[in-house]
């Protein structure tokens, strides 16, 4: 390897790996571990020596090398841009994501520089393999440059200090390669799903009271937008407004993703788990952690005598939810399948259609036995500035004009707006019902809107929860929550409120 033309390349490849890593925000420190350093140059000479294996052309190979390199940096920043989180070993899995669903990722990444690099790339490919020959002994230099490179990485994987899972905090100490092996490796140890704090693990008591329907709605990235600016007019959430006056208990809610990552806050209030207990697999608890079946509150539910029920009008396969949801105990997944097109409002299956779903469900005749339903909206999802909105419309949502970089908050409050509308399909509905039901409410995130934030200040990052009743009203203090303590309030005081006496539904 020493006297072929690969060594220079692959050394100045590896230099430039270190310009690409200065790109990065935030931007890796020089002072780290030994083993970050063993590991950068091995995972750098490892991916030179498969190409060149494959191709025996050392620039053509160290090219290509580079371009993957440099994609991992460009994604991060992109990443970093939109959810205040760099790059993480998890979101490998996005890029067969990115195929499957364009629409979620590319117009975060940049569509016309996607186009850009897809059509550069396909080029320069042709252009390598045809005119670059191929070199002679490839094989076996490309063997020396993987051996070394292996051995590289054997000694950094075993040094390697434990992270802190401050993806950023991680990445400045130990650069961007060691944190992915380090989170890797983490992701890859055994868990003791029992250990890690559920509030569902151990099985309820039984109770001789009526149990009640209980209903809880994830909102995408729902968050009390009128917080945000006062040119939103108070009545685009007046249904909100009255439930919340009407709730057992209410306030902010302290939610476990920033813009994104539907996933951490759906796994928080389902399995009542804090986030800082999963290690790395609060990045995505759905790709390893949750198909183990962590307890959670529809297992809880269901040995209560419940049936379970999870709605989400999206691919059943984005996330696993096909496959993780029956782990954490639904009886029945209902994904996108059971909606059709004339039920969008926008790009997705809209608020409303979800809530003419759980009607249906409650009021099914002949239903002996409770029901727990987990809706998980999809209407509200960016990108949003790929929607348009007339401006005769935006009356309707705002009393003052928007200001430079505020065109966003237009289909964003169009979306609120259908959210309002289903929360009051099912305050209606749900007051006509003779049993007992009792509705929790919250927003999985803030949303995406860089450009809105830019003008005028990005929020903390907590949405908003409530939890009603049809039995009474029970109007309380603004009580500041966890997302993991959620669903355990939830079931406590709706619950509690099912056992009252007072047919708050009759007398409405």
């Amino acid at each position: 390897m020493f006297a072929s033309p690969l060594f220079a390349l692959a050394l100045a490849g590896l230099l430039l790996t270190l310009g690409f890593e200065a790109l990065l925000v935030p931007r890796p420190g020089l002072r780290r571990p030994l083993s970050s350093w063993l590991l950068h140059a091995g995972s750098w000479l490892v991916s030179l020596g498969v190409l060149y294996a494959l191709t025996g052309r050392p620039w053509f190979s160290t090219v290509n090398a580079l371009c993957v390199w440099l994609l991992v940096v460009l994604v991060s920043n992109a990443k970093y841009h939109s959810l205040r989180e760099p790059f993480v070993c998890a979101d490998f899995e996005y890029f067969s994501d990115a195929v499957r669903f364009p629409r979620l990722y590319l117009p975060f990444f940049g569509i016309g520089k996607a186009i850009v690099l897809a059509l550069a790339f396909v080029a320069y490919l042709g252009c390598g393999l045809y005119f670059e020959p191929r070199a002679p002994f490839a094989f076996y230099d490309a063997g020396q440059t993987l051996l070394i490179g292996a051995a590289l990485l054997a000694g950094g994987r075993r040094r390697l200090p434990a992270p802190s899972f401050d993806a950023s905090a991680d990445l400045q100490r130990f650069g961007l390669v060691s944190c992915l092996w380090n989170y890797y490796g983490a992701a890859r140890r055994p868990v003791d799903v029992n250990g890690l704090g559920s509030p569902f693990t151990a099985s309820p008591a039984p109770s001789a009271a009526q149990l009640p329907d209980l209903v809880s709605v994830q909102s995408e990235s729902f968050f009390d937008v009128r917080t945000l600016w006062p040119g939103v007019r108070p009545q685009v959430l007046s249904t909100f407004d009255q439930l919340r006056a009407e709730a057992v208990a209410h306030g902010p809610l302290q939610v476990a993703a920033w813009g994104a990552n539907t996933v951490r806050t759906e796994f928080a209030f389902l399995s009542g788990i804090a986030g800082d207990r999963l290690g790395v697999h609060r990045f995505n608890p759905y790709r390893l952690l949750a198909r183990k079946g962590v307890p959670s509150i529809a297992m809880h539910l269901k040995r209560q005598g419940y049936r379970t029920v999870c709605i989400h009008p999206y691919d059943g396969s984005f996330y696993g939810r096909d496959k993780v949801l029956p782990a954490l105990g639904f009886d029945e997944f209902i994904d996108v399948r059971a909606f059709d097109d004339s039920q969008k409002a926008g790009p997705f299956i809209g608020d409303c259609a979800v809530a003419e779903k759980i009607n249906q469900l409650l009021s099914e005749p002949g239903r002996t036995q409770p029901l727990f339903i987990h809706a998980v909206t999809m209407e509200n999802h960016g990108p949003l500035h790929l929607e348009q909105v007339q401006a005769a419309e935006l009356d309707t949502w705002f009393d003052q004009p928007l200001g430079d970089g505020m065109r966003d908050l237009g289909p964003y409050l169009r979306h609120i707006g259908n959210a309002d509308r289903m929360l009051g399909m099912l305050r209606s509905h749900l007051l006509t019902l003779p049993r007992p039901t009792a509705l929790c409410f919250y927003g999985d995130h803030v949303p995406i809107l860089p450009d809105v934030y830019t003008a005028l200040g990005a929020p903390v990052g907590d949405t908003e929860y409530f939890i009603w009743s049809n039995r009474g009203p029970g109007t309380t203090q603004a009580h500041a929550l966890p997302v993991h303590d959620l669903a355990k309030l939830f079931v406590e005081r709706g619950q509690a409120a099912g056992e009252t006496k007072a047919d708050y539904a009759q007398a409405v």
